[in-house]
């Protein structure tokens, strides 16, 4: 069976370009970019244990200093907004906020969420930091894509950087130890078209057995 790219998500994925020249006064107001993110948050993460969080940075005086961090990208500056994807290596501490609501939106009864606990319990407390910095960054990809592909969905443009000094940038915004910086996200609306991109075969990166 072939599959039609003749579809809104195909035509969203192949729009969707890392532009870097933004218009500076076009601005977003903050109920859309939360809008998006709340859109976003439907990925999918491990255990759905969802490792992430956000930091929307608009103010224009912060986002020069961030410019600064970011090794100088333009985009920092003219964006209407930078979004910093954020990581949370102790996720496991949620886990009965995250499946008590399972609950109570009817996802799943008692039993599973005690069940789903304990396997959460006994699982990531044991596991390594950077093996659950690893989790978490992952997930972070997911909730990324996820949002670019919304943000293009309402006519706007992103770029993913994930140039930019991340100690720097952990302690001008005083991120607790157990949340760390993944990826900056440019949000705005295209002053310049973007760079079209290559990809590989198909047959150079997958393989039927």
């Amino acid at each position: 069976m072939t599959t039609s790219t003749n579809s809104k998500l195909y035509d969203l994925m192949t729009a969707r370009k890392s532009v870097r020249v933004y218009d500076p006064n076009f601005q977003i107001t903050k109920e859309e970019i939360e809008d998006m993110l709340k859109q976003a948050t439907t990925a999918p993460s491990s255990s759905n244990l969802q490792p992430w969080s956000f930091l929307v940075i608009q103010d224009q005086d912060v986002k020069k200093e961030l410019r600064a961090i970011a090794f100088n990208q333009a985009q920092v500056e003219s964006s209407s907004a930078v979004i910093a994807i954020l990581g949370n290596s102790d996720m496991y501490k949620k886990v009965d906020q995250i499946y008590t609501q399972n609950v109570a939106e009817g996802h799943m009864d008692e039993s599973t969420k005690e069940l789903m606990i304990a396997n959460t319990n006994a699982t990531y407390p044991k596991a390594s930091k950077d093996a659950r910095m690893n989790i978490a960054a992952f997930d972070a990809g997911l909730v990324s894509m996820q949002l670019m592909l919304i943000a293009k969905e309402k006519g706007y443009d992103t770029v993913t950087m994930g140039g930019f000094d991340k100690a720097k940038f952990t302690e001008r915004f005083e991120l607790p130890e157990h949340i760390f910086p993944i990826v900056l996200i440019a949000l705005g609306k295209a002053a310049a078209p973007a760079h079209g991109s290559s990809r590989l075969p198909l047959e150079e990166v997958a393989k039927f057995i």
